[in-house]
């Protein structure tokens, strides 16, 4: 069986270090011009249609349980992900291999199949801003500009920096693309669970691969200890 590599930015999707490879798909038609909105604005009302930000503030643990769909593999992938403070631990199998991404707040690392590489100082840094709660880690302060894009007819403010594009539905606040040199990621769907929204279907590009991720089940402040990052 080929050797078989799950994009690192699975296991921290939203989190403000990890944006995906630009896809190489036929161009979406878009119009784009300069928001009337701030970097605040759209964060704070992101916030408040996952749930609120005193709701996600009180979140201290996640178990994120997911089935990963890879074409050309026969078989769907499945991982766990435990996540406190900005630890996490992210176990995948598939077809007998066991894949582990592993982060315990100062260091890092990748193990597939017994070969294991410390996660690149450069993600480090990025990692240790990051947050149970994803979104609570963007800092307005950090995006250089807010523009409106109209694609296919309806309309996104966008979060602009250097580390890529954020693209926010305006109807609803949500978080609909994130996009960057390393790749580009779509959230198809929502789900709520203890009135809190997660994504339930992502479809990911990076590195040349695609997957679609889908969510089965999250379990808040339960489940996950210290020693899950020893």
């Amino acid at each position: 069986m080929r050797k078989f590599v799950i994009p690192f930015f699975c296991a921290v999707l939203f989190s403000t270090s990890v944006a995906a490879q630009q896809t190489t798909a036929a161009p979406t038609k878009t119009e784009t011009v300069k928001s009337k909105l701030t970097p605040k604005e759209v964060v704070d009302s992101y916030l408040k249609a996952l749930g609120g930000k005193e709701k996600l503030e009180s979140i201290k643990t996640t178990v994120m349980e997911n089935t990963l769909t890879v074409p050309g593999l026969p078989a769907e992938v499945t991982m766990v992900t435990k996540k406190m403070g900005n630890k996490f631990k992210s176990e995948q199998s598939v077809m007998g291999q066991k894949m582990v991404q592993f982060f315990d707040g100062e260091k890092g690392y990748f193990d597939q199949m017994g070969q294991k590489h410390d996660i690149p100082a450069d993600k480090i840094a990025e990692l240790k801003k990051s947050k149970v709660i994803d979104a609570l880690a963007y800092d307005p302060a950090s995006y250089t500009s807010v523009t409106v894009e109209k694609i296919d007819g309806k309309d996104y403010n966008v979060l602009n920096s250097d580390k890529g594009k954020f693209y926010f539905d305006n109807a609803t606040g949500l978080l609909y693309k994130s996009s960057g040199s390393e790749g580009n990621a779509t959230v198809k769907s929502y789900m709520t669970v203890d009135g809190i929204k997660f994504p339930a279907e992502i479809e990911a590009e990076g590195n040349g691969q695609k997957v679609t991720i889908k969510t089965t089940k999250v379990t808040i402040n339960s489940g996950v200890t210290d020693a899950d990052f020893k």
